[in-house]
């Protein structure tokens, strides 16, 4: 594998082999000069090689392999049994979704189609997708090998295929389902792994599916950002923190809260509403509907604060996030790093703060070590210097609404395994009773059964993420 770690000077779309429409498109959007990541890459990608892209978060990636792949299908649409020609894989409903966002444009220019393809909705308006022809789709891995096991969609006509945040997926558990999907394409097709790290799952990934492959790096493994500042509030004790958290929050300007759990998320949330804070989760638990709806009302400012899970972590990419608070420190230090990386996208400037308690010093600072952050926690109140400065000008208390009842159903009914096998399940009810024992009045006492679970259901939630 060559390695190329070095910065290009800098250049035009054009001086890269971009073709002038898609250079067009990109301009008219207001991004007119490529980033380290993009110089770095499109020649090889242009060229048809495989390639692996390291990069942090927020440096570029999406467009480093949906130019080349949108460029490389040009010219020619679906075959004649209108299978895909173009793959692109994420492992979240949101990053499926901005990717798509991101290709859409550049693909209409091209004369192609695009796509979305993941679980928790139905799959109806997927599949006559379809079959009415795609070049392009972007989608979760476990709605793919659904839709493959029912026949709706096959990979064999796939010349480009992207696997976009690899190191997440690999981590996700998600490593099965991708080999299986990668060894369903075709071996001569081109493979774009784009990733923020090279190690566990993901290296054997590359060693199995890129062919001669360049390695590009533009940034040190795990490297912060150098437009983020950093800061860690110790607070004294559980009330002090919810008071710090507050007035994080209070500000004009939109942040992201950070929490360990969809319940802890989903209650802060609420509170912070009926404080006069407009805030919108976004977790696991919530509806396709509810998730674009809640993501929408941050992104178009409608609200400034955004309770998420780590669902959030990788690939919603959100302009002019100003602040990012760790409410609940993360598990591990590149967690810590992708959460960070929702704010300083792009050149831009941000600020990232971790709330600590007294007892959990020792393990934020083993944290943030691993991450290459060395700060000491600084003890402060919701009325300190240092927190004031951070929440700038304060917004205008909003009166909370009534809450209007939502559709908890995932907008459709889903014809995925993992869901008829549920299905199924609810519908054979709960198990019959045991016979029962005799009591001391000389009756039957009866056990009353547990209704059936499903035994992977955690597992089938997660993967269709």
């Amino acid at each position: 594998m060559k390695a190329i770690t070095k910065l290009m000077s800098q250049k035009s779309f054009i001086d890269l082999g971009v073709p002038e429409a898609i250079a067009a498109v990109l301009s008219a959007q207001g991004i007119d000069s490529p980033f380290p990541i993009q110089i770095d890459t499109l020649p090889d990608t242009l060229a048809g090689r495989d390639v692996l892209g390291r990069g942090k978060t927020g440096s570029g990636k999406t467009l480093a392999f949906s130019i080349p792949m949108v460029a490389r299908l040009a010219g020619k649409r679906a075959n004649a049994e209108r299978k895909p020609r173009g793959l692109v894989l994420a492992p979240t409903r949101e990053l499926a979704t901005q990717i798509t966002q991101t290709l859409q444009p550049l693909a209409e220019a091209m004369n192609l189609r695009v796509t979305t393809i993941f679980g928790g909705i139905s799959q109806q308006r997927q599949v006559q997708a379809l079959r009415a022809g795609v070049e392009i789709i972007v989608a979760t891995p476990g709605r793919v090998e659904d839709l493959m096991a029912q026949g709706f969609l096959k990979l064999d006509a796939i010349e480009v295929t992207v696997l976009d945040e690899a190191d997440h997926m690999a981590d996700l558990g998600f490593l099965p389902g991708v080999t299986r999907i990668l060894n369903a394409t075709p071996t001569g097709g081109q493979r774009l792994l784009f990733s923020a790290t090279l190690d566990n799952g993901v290296n054997k990934l590359v060693d199995k599916f890129l062919s001669n492959q360049v390695m590009h790096s533009v940034d040190e493994v795990n490297s912060p950002v150098a437009q983020m500042t950093h800061h860690v509030f110790e607070a004294a004790d559980a009330q002090s923190k919810k008071q710090l958290i507050h007035a994080l929050a209070s500000g004009t300007g939109r942040r992201i809260l950070f929490m360990r759990t969809k319940h802890t998320a989903k209650k802060l949330a609420r509170t912070l509403t009926q404080a006069g804070i407009p805030a919108v989760d976004l977790h696991g638990n919530l509806s396709q509907p509810a998730r674009d709806r809640n993501l929408a009302a941050f992104s178009e400012g409608k609200v400034k604060v955004l309770v998420a899970t780590d669902v959030a972590a990788r690939g919603v990419h959100v302009d002019f996030v100003d602040l990012v608070v760790h409410v609940d420190p993360p598990a591990e230090h590149k967690a810590y790093l992708h959460r960070s990386g929702r704010t300083a996208r792009a050149g831009a400037e941000g600020d990232v703060v971790t709330i600590t308690l007294p007892e959990q010093r020792k393990d934020v600072t083993d944290l943030l070590r691993m991450a290459k952050i060395n700060l000491v926690p600084m003890r402060v109140s919701a009325k300190s210097e240092e927190v004031v400065a951070l929440i700038g000008e304060v917004a205008p208390y909003v009166k909370p609404v009534a809450e209007a009842p939502q559709p908890q159903g995932g907008g459709g009914t889903s014809n995925g395994r993992n869901a008829q096998r549920k299905r199924d399940l609810k519908q054979s009810g709960p198990a019959q009773p045991k016979s029962g024992r005799p009591n001391s009045q000389g009756g039957v006492q009866e056990r009353t059964a547990k209704p059936a679970r499903p035994a992977n259901a955690n597992r089938n939630r997660q993967r269709s993420r």
